[in-house]
C-alpha cells in the first residue's frame, strides 16, 4: 500500500512540572521533580501521603464556572491542553474541513473523582437515589473526546482507547494509522488522567505499587535506582496533533517532526506483572521498528515505561538489550517518570512529547533520583542519570505498558523534505 507520511504540527501539555508545553519541558531539562504532599484530599491515614499533582491549575481560567462542574477533572484538563495544541498548530474549523479533522483521545480510568462522589453521597444517604443527572457523562472516559470535539467543532473520527497505562500511546498510533491510509487529515490525539483521590491512591497501595517513601517524596520516584519502591501516582494530559504530510504542507504547516512508525503486542502473562523476561516488551519495540522501517542502530533515544517498580525495570532493560544488542550501548535511555511521576493513562503522550522535544532540540531528559546502582543492571547502558545530556537525536522510541499485559510504542523522527 502507498501510506501517507504522517507529521506532528501542533503539542498541548499539562503536567505536574507546568501547565504548558514550555514549562513541561524546562522542568524535565532541569531535572525538577513534581512529587509533593498530596493537597487533593486529606491523605493522612494512607499508605502514600504524596504524589504528581498539577500546580495552580483553575478550571475556570478557561471554562465557564458552570460548565466545569459539569465535567469532571480529568476532562477539564483534556480540554485545557486541546487548547494549546490547536493554537500551537494554527488550526481552526474555519481553516480547515472540520468533518477531516479527528479526536483519539483516552484515559486509563476516566471520572474515578465523579464516581467516588456520587456512589460516596448516595451511601452516606438514606438510600434515596439522588445521583447528578451529569454523572454517567461525567465519568464515562470516552467522553473527553466528546468535548474536545464539541469545543473546537471537529467533525472526523472520534474515540477513545483504553488500555490502561498505554493508552494514549494506542491513541497516537490509532491516529497515525488512520492518517496514513488517508481517512482523516488531522487527528488530535493524546490522554488524560485524574484519580488522585481516596479511590485511586487507596487502590494501587492495595496493590503495592506506589512508593511509600513518605519522608522524602520529591525524590521518591527511583526507575532503575537498587532501592527503588514502587511509582509515584501524577495526574495530567497531554496531546499531540498529527496531520497528513501534504495536508500541512499546503496549509503551510509548521512541521515540528515526523510519526515513523508505531506497534502494539500483549504479554499474555499477569494482570499487573510484566513478562519476567520482557517478551512483550520486546515484541512491541521490533514491531515499531518494523512498522516504521528502520533498524536498531536509527534509534538513539529510548523514553522508557520506567515506572520504578523492582520488576517493571528490570524487564524493560533485558527487553532493550534484546533488540537492540550492542546498540543498546550507544543509546541515551531515560525515564521521565522519575519527575513527572506517571500519568496512568496519559503517560504514552507526555512521554511521546517529551520525545517530540528531544527531536526537536537534540536534549535527552534526564533519569533524576539515582543514587545506588542495581546490581542486576547492565553499568555500560546510559539511563541519563541525573542530567540531560546534548545530543543529536535522530529519532526517538517511546515506549509504555499497561496492566492486563497491554504494550504500545511509537517512533518520532525528525522531519525531511
Amino acid at each position: 500500500m502507498n501510506l501517507k507520511r504522517v507529521v506532528v504540527t501542533g503539542i498541548g501539555a499539562l503536567t505536574p512540572l507546568g501547565n504548558s508545553v514550555q514549562e513541561y519541558w524546562h522542568g524535565l531539562v532541569n531535572g525538577v521533580s513534581g512529587a509533593d504532599a498530596i493537597t487533593l484530599f486529606d491523605a493522612s491515614k494512607f499508605k502514600t501521603r504524596f504524589a504528581c499533582e498539577l500546580k495552580n491549575f483553575e478550571p475556570t481560567n478557561f471554562l465557564d464556572r458552570k460548565e466545569a462542574r459539569k465535567i469532571d477533572r480529568f476532562t477539564q484538563t483534556a480540554l485545557a491542553c486541546s487548547d494549546e495544541a490547536v493554537k500551537s498548530a494554527g488550526i481552526s474549523k474555519d481553516l480547515v474541513n472540520p468533518d477531516r479533522v479527528g479526536v483519539i483521545f483516552s484515559s486509563g480510568i476516566g471520572g474515578l473523582i465523579t464516581f467516588q462522589q456520587e456512589v460516596t453521597e448516595f451511601a452516606l444517604g438514606d438510600g434515596t437515589p439522588r445521583f447528578n443527572p451529569f454523572f454517567i457523562p461525567k465519568m464515562i472516559l470516552d467522553i473527553a473526546a466528546g468535548q474536545i470535539s464539541m469545543r473546537h467543532g471537529f467533525r472526523g473520527p472520534n474515540y477513545a482507547v483504553v488500555s490502561a497505562c498505554a493508552s494514549s500511546t494506542h491513541a497516537i498510533m490509532d491516529a497515525f494509522n488512520l492518517l496514513r491510509l488517508g481517512k482523516a487529515d488531522i487527528i488530535l490525539a493524546g490522554g488524560s488522567e485524574s484519580v488522585i483521590r481516596e479511590a485511586g491512591v487507596g487502590g494501587f497501595n492495595a496493590m503495592k505499587a506506589l512508593s511509600e517513601r513518605n519522608d522524602d517524596p520529591k525524590t521518591a520516584s527511583r526507575p532503575f535506582d537498587k532501592d527503588r519502591d514502587g511509582f509515584v501516582i501524577g495526574e495530567g494530559a497531554g496531546m499531540l496533533i498529527l496531520e497528513e504530510l501534504g495536508h500541512a504542507i499546503a496549509r503551510g504547516a509548521n512541521i515540528i517532526c515526523e510519526i515513523a512508525g508505531a506497534g502494539a503486542s500483549a504479554d499474555a502473562h499477569h494482570i499487573t506483572a510484566p513478562h519476567p523476561e520482557g517478551l512483550g516488551a520486546r515484541n512491541v519495540m521490533l514491531a515499531t521498528l518494523d512498522d516504521a522501517g528502520m533498524k536498531p542502530e536509527d534509534i538513539d533515544y529510548i523514553n522508557v515505561h520506567g515506572t520504578s517498580t523492582p520488576l517493571g525495570d528490570i524487564s524493560e532493560v533485558k527487553a532493550i538489550q534484546q533488540v537492540f544488542g550492542d546498540h543498546a550501548y550507544n543509546l541515551n535511555i531515560s525515564s521521565t517518570k522519575s519527575m513527572t511521576g506517571h500519568l496512568l493513562g496519559a503517560a504514552g503522550v507526555i512521554e511521546a512529547i517529551a520525545c517530540v522535544m528531544a527531536v526537536k532540540h537534540d536534549i535527552v531528559p534526564p533519569t533524576i533520583n539515582h543514587f545506588t546502582d542495581d546490581p542486576g543492571l547492565d553499568p555500560r547502558l546510559n539511563f541519563t542519570f541525573l542530567k540531560a545530556q546534548q545530543r543529536i537525536v535522530r529519532a526517538a522510541l517511546s515506549n509504555t505498558f499497561g496492566f492486563g499485559g497491554h504494550n504500545a510504542s511509537v517512533i518520532i523522527k525528525k522531519y525531511s523534505a
